[in-house]
């Protein structure tokens, strides 16, 4: 019987407590605050706005427990790819995994064109040399070659190896906590209440529509936690402690934004956020009235931007190498390297489509960000649909972090995790734009292509006695 991989390699175990909550935390609070908070507060007021971040973030809680709990039954790479096949079976297991990835690309691919576009903000006009135009956004070469640049950066970073790319992760999450510690503190002083006013924001569709435009951002910014369970044969802890760190990383996420989204109401009024481009950091200079304020925030826009591309080349390519090791993607890209027991071509197909997305400009931001948060939120229905298969089908399953209340709250994760889907979709305030669906459909197809090749290669009886072998 052929096999989709030669490689009889592990991964190790090396991920201590602060490296995962930082891997998660991290990955959660990437470049997204920075340049969505303040298009947040004028679509929805600022308690709106608020308000709509605690409802997701609430949302995303549920979806969290259900991941947390299958996190320390089975703590094996893939994540979404183990629960699912566990539940629900090989097709369904191959379209959770797939959506998951899509959603990691789109991080990965959104950060490599929010790092060109926030180096603006340090060295304005170094954008030369005219190459197209896309969507009437003009993309020049030093723009992409900056993109470009840090995609090949990251690349190399996760290819020498988990723990250098842990490293990074706990030393420059610790440098955006500070700054955020002193952005809040700051609001909290010198911000005035009166410039959170309007605290609901009424457009032409009424306030809901402004709370659900924000809803539908909550997906791609707090995708993240779910790294911990894609890494979870790298990670050294108990098995129950692996959930208890997965749901500490979300509250803490929740708690973040609504935080991010209070300084910056207090610190600008209504007139100044239209007037901003960046508005944490505007807000930022306004509250210590000085330029190096702005531009340490801006610093740490970058810093979210590393832990964030940082996190999900991690999730991703483990996804990826998840899925070539149970024959369902071609078995190159289940290989791990010899030395640095990193799944490299996996790593570099990441690369790969991390350097593209540049070449596509500023537009590529709202589409990558779109697109992707309907696969993440496919996945999180596939795996809350899993969480309670399991729960009826293997009660006695051995459960290390084991929730109260398990089938209502997977019911819960369900339902949410629909709702979530049904904003993308066409009539609702925040339904996906042509382009979007282009690249929604555009990944479905290839996925489908790939799932088909390795089925005729590998036969479907290779990935049930691989999975089987593993759970």
């Amino acid at each position: 019987m052929s096999t989709p991989s030669s490689e009889q390699d592990k991964l190790v175990r090396v991920l201590a407590r602060g490296d995962v909550l930082a891997l998660a935390f991290g990955a959660m609070i990437g470049w997204g605050w920075i340049v969505l908070t303040g298009t947040a507060i004028q679509s929805a007021g600022s308690l709106g706005a608020i308000l709509a971040f605690i409802v997701g973030g609430l949302a995303i809680v549920m979806v969290g427990l259900t991941y947390a709990e299958l996190a320390s039954a089975m703590p094996k790479v893939g994540g979404e790819h183990v629960y699912s096949y566990r539940a629900l079976g090989h097709l369904p297991s191959f379209l959770c995994t797939w959506a998951i990835i899509l959603g990691y690309l789109s991080v990965v691919a959104f950060e490599a064109v929010a790092l060109p576009t926030v180096i603006e903000h340090l060295a304005p006009n170094y954008a030369v040399g005219h190459l197209w135009t896309i969507a009437g956004w003009e993309v020049k070469a030093t723009w992409v070659a900056v993109g470009v640049g840090g995609s090949l950066v990251m690349m190399l970073i996760n290819y020498f190896g988990v723990t250098t790319a842990a490293l990074l992760q706990k030393v420059v999450t610790g440098l955006i906590l500070l700054v955020g510690v002193m952005f809040v503190t700051g609001s909290l002083f010198e911000g005035e209440a009166i410039n959170m006013m309007p605290l609901f924001a009424h457009g032409d569709n009424g306030t809901m529509a402004g709370i659900i435009a924000v809803l539908v951002m909550v997906p791609f910014l707090f995708v993240g936690f779910d790294v911990i369970p894609q890494a979870a044969e790298e990670i050294n802890l108990p098995y129950k402690a692996i959930g208890k760190v997965l749901m500490l990383s979300v509250i803490l996420a929740v708690v973040w934004y609504a935080l991010i989204i209070l300084a910056t109401s207090l610190a600008l009024n209504s007139t100044e956020l239209a007037a901003s481009s960046l508005s944490v950091p505007d807000a930022m200079g306004a509250l210590f009235n000085a330029s190096w304020a702005s531009n340490l925030m801006v610093m740490a826009g970058i810093a979210g931007i590393i832990t964030s591309w940082n996190a999900f080349y991690i999730g991703g390519s483990r996804a990826i190498y998840a899925l070539a090791k149970a024959g369902m993607l071609p078995a190159p890209f289940g290989k791990l390297h010899p030395r640095y027991k990193t799944p490299t071509n996996a790593i570099f197909l990441m690369g790969f489509l991390s350097c593209i997305a540049p070449f596509f400009g500023r537009p590529a931001l709202v589409w990558i960000v779109n697109a992707g948060g309907l696969g993440i939120v496919i996945a999180y229905l596939f795996v809350a649909i899993s969480f309670v298969v399991l729960r009826v089908r293997e009660p006695d399953m051995p459960r290390p972090f084991r929730i109260r209340h398990g089938k209502l709250c997977g019911t819960l994760a369900i339902v949410l995790s629909f709702g979530m889907a049904c904003l993308y979709l066409p009539g609702s305030p925040a339904a996906l734009s042509t382009a979007e669906w282009s690249i929604f459909a555009g990944w479905s197809v290839l996925g489908i292509a790939l799932y088909i090749h390795a089925l005729r290669t590998y036969g479907r009886a290779y990935s049930d006695q691989h999975m089987m072998a593993d759970l």
